[in-house]
């Protein structure tokens, strides 16, 4: 079994940047394909980036390419999250996904491949 643990929400400006961790203990976290979501209150949960294991580029979805960076130390079993220029739009709970395989699908923003998920963390973009 892996858990999965999201950490570095907080209330910041918009314009301004935080730095959201993902670290993950029980398992080889190196061997799992990492997927960042977000769900905003009444919205629909949505893909924000996806990292391969080994052999991929990152993805990210159209809202946040270009602002936000995925990353991994894999000898720290730790998945970051960089998001720049922070709009009130990116206001959320973030969530850390394991997918099931060391490649991100093709269809990386669908829910279902993830098996291990995070208990979320609450981004908050002010005006």
């Amino acid at each position: 079994q892996v858990q999965v643990v999201e950490s570095g929400g907080g209330l910041v400006q918009a314009g301004g940047s935080l730095r959201l961790s993902c670290a993950a203990s029980g398992s080889e976290f190196s061997i799992y394909a990492i997927g960042w979501f977000r769900q905003a209150p009444g919205k629909e949960r949505e893909g924000v980036s996806c990292f391969s294991s080994s052999g991929g580029n990152a993805i990210y979805g159209d809202s946040v390419k270009g602002r936000f960076t995925i990353s991994r130390d894999n000898a720290k079993n730790t998945v970051y999250l960089q998001m720049l220029r922070l709009k009130p739009e990116d206001t959320a709970v973030y969530y850390c996904a394991a997918d099931t395989s060391p490649r991100c699908s093709g269809t990386w923003y669908i829910r279902g491949w993830y098996e291990y998920w995070g208990q979320g963390t609450q981004v908050t973009v002010s005006s």
